[in-house]
C-alpha cells in the first residue's frame, strides 16, 4: 500500500514538472516575452480599427485635477504655517 502510493505519488510530481516546460505555440523574442498578435492584426495600431482615437480632453482631465488638488494643498499649508492649524476642507479657510 504505502509503496504504492509512493510511486503514485512520484508519478504525479513528474507530471506535474514535465507539464511545466511543454511548448506553448510561441515564438519568444527573449525569456519571458513572448507576446504575439494574433492572425489578422495590424503592424501599426494607428488607423487601423484597433487605434483607440482617444479624445484630447478626457486625457487632459487628470492633468487638470492634479493641478487643482496642488491648488488647495498650498492654500492649506499656507494657512498651517499662519495660524498652525491644519484645516482639511478648503472651503472652510478663511480668506
Amino acid at each position: 500500500m504505502t509503496k504504492t502510493l509512493f510511486v503514485g505519488v512520484a508519478t504525479a510530481a513528474l507530471l506535474v514538472a514535465s507539464s511545466a516546460f511543454a511548448y506553448d505555440g510561441t515564438n519568444c523574442k527573449a525569456p519571458g516575452n513572448c507576446w504575439e498578435p494574433k492572425p489578422g492584426y495590424p503592424e501599426k495600431v494607428k488607423g487601423s480599427k484597433y487605434d483607440p482615437k482617444h479624445d484630447p480632453k478626457e486625457l487632459a482631465k487628470q492633468g487638470d485635477s492634479i493641478k487643482q488638488m496642488e491648488a488647495r494643498n498650498a492654500k492649506r499649508t499656507a494657512y498651517f504655517k499662519k495660524t498652525g492649524k491644519w484645516v482639511y476642507d478648503v472651503a472652510k479657510i478663511p480668506d
